[in-house]
């Protein structure tokens, strides 16, 4: 998309400011760097400021005209805990923490178009530009509601935005229905009688009992949940013995790792199951077993309504068929918090071929700057379309 040299949404200075965010990354609920650059920009274009929600989150609200319309844009502001190994001019300052999934390009391209709509002021009603903290895992959109963020910002609908490598910089894609799994965690302590090595019959095998376990929790998926209903389980941390000590079994090991669905009966069904093949491995070596679930994250599952507001809005701001048989992901975002409480759209905006280190999480990742006036044209179109002045 070209935009030509007199450029609504300072590119030059948008694009200084993500290389900026990126030298400069902070982990979940630790942005203060970050929100206070957003809250300067956000208040240098006259926009209204409220800061402190979520700890580190910010949300700028701007109202025009008489529209009784209101509508929320969320971007996440915060980096992972992670090395950055790729060497660019504006690599990470800050030791193993890094922008791997392109929160900093998220920021900048709300932050765009909310200075743009400030200047232009071409709609009517009210909109909330929310610059969320934590939301790698830590909670930032349950800490934003449970402080009352809807009380505050009543709005009747609300959008998110993510980079997706393997679409072109100037393409998005926009469809109905599950976009992204649950995020939930489990572990399960076997508790046994340890003893020597060389004597294992002396003792209860907690080790023996987690292998069992780790064949037949994988099963679930596959032997259980119905065939057309995506899942996963997997085990992603294990915990017993030492290896200075070869020769003793240990007492209790400890398994952990993550469970996704898209819907909430699938999510219930697995919560189920893994106990269920927890506590059945454990009776059969006569062991005990402590299971934990833990429900982070809910699926986001596209409104019908919104998500037909932000197609239209996608096709007007890249001037391009708009893909609309994207397959959901099986990662998880907390963006699932605020659609659940209204009706909500999460679409992707591409970040350039998936190839040398583009891939999200990759110690190489880099938001594609190419994607700034296509994200931002998006989010100015959308509010336009959906407030008309």
């Amino acid at each position: 998309m070209q935009l030509g040299s007199n450029d609504p949404f300072e590119l030059e200075a948008m694009t200084a400011l993500r290389r900026d965010l990126h030298a400069h990354p902070e982990l979940g609920f630790e942005e203060v760097r970050t929100s206070a650059v957003v809250a300067e920009k956000l208040s240098e274009a006259g926009i209204e400021v409220h800061r402190g929600l979520g700890k580190t989150g910010v949300v700028g609200t701007l109202k025009i005209g008489t529209g009784t319309r209101r509508i929320a844009l969320r971007a996440d502001m915060d980096a992972l805990a992670m090395p950055e190994l790729a060497d660019r001019p504006y690599k990470s300052e800050t030791p193993n923490t890094m922008h791997a999934c392109g929160h900093d390009g998220h920021t900048v391209m709300l932050l765009a178009a909310a200075r743009h709509l400030a200047r232009t002021r071409n709609f009517s009603g009210t909109v909330h530009f929310i610059f969320q903290p934590a939301e790698e895992g830590r909670g930032g959109a349950k800490a934003l509601l449970d402080q009352g963020f809807l009380q505050l910002f009543p709005v009747d609908a609300v959008y998110g935005l993510h980079n997706m490598p393997g679409l072109a910089t100037d393409e998005m894609a926009v469809v109905a229905g599950p976009q992204l799994a649950s995020s939930d965690s489990w572990t399960v302590t076997f508790k046994g009688i340890g003893t020597h090595g060389a004597k294992p019959h002396l003792g209860r095998d907690a080790i023996t009992a987690a292998g069992h376990f780790l064949a037949a929790v994988h099963t679930i998926v596959a032997r259980v949940v119905d065939p057309l209903q995506p899942a996963v389980i997997s085990a992603c941390a294990l915990d017993a013995g030492d290896f200075k000590a070869l020769n003793v079994i240990p007492d209790t090991v400890r398994i952990g790792g993550t469970a996704r669905a898209y819907t909430p009966e699938v999510r219930d069904l697995l919560e189920k199951e893994i106990g269920i093949v927890a506590q059945g491995i454990a009776a059969t070596f006569g062991i005990e077993a402590d299971y934990n679930f833990l429900r982070r994250i809910p699926p986001v599952v596209n409104h019908p309504d919104a998500t037909h507001r932000a197609l239209r809005a996608a096709a007007a701001a890249t001037g391009r068929p708009v893909v609309t048989d994207f397959p959901p992901s099986t990662a998880g975002d907390d963006f699932a918090f605020f659609s659940a409480e209204v009706p909500g759209a999460y679409v992707w905006l591409g970040n350039g071929p998936a190839v040398d280190g583009a891939l999200h999480h990759n110690s190489r990742y880099d938001f594609n700057d190419d994607a700034i006036p296509t994200g931002a044209h998006f989010w100015t179109t959308l509010v336009e379309q959906e407030l008309p002045a």
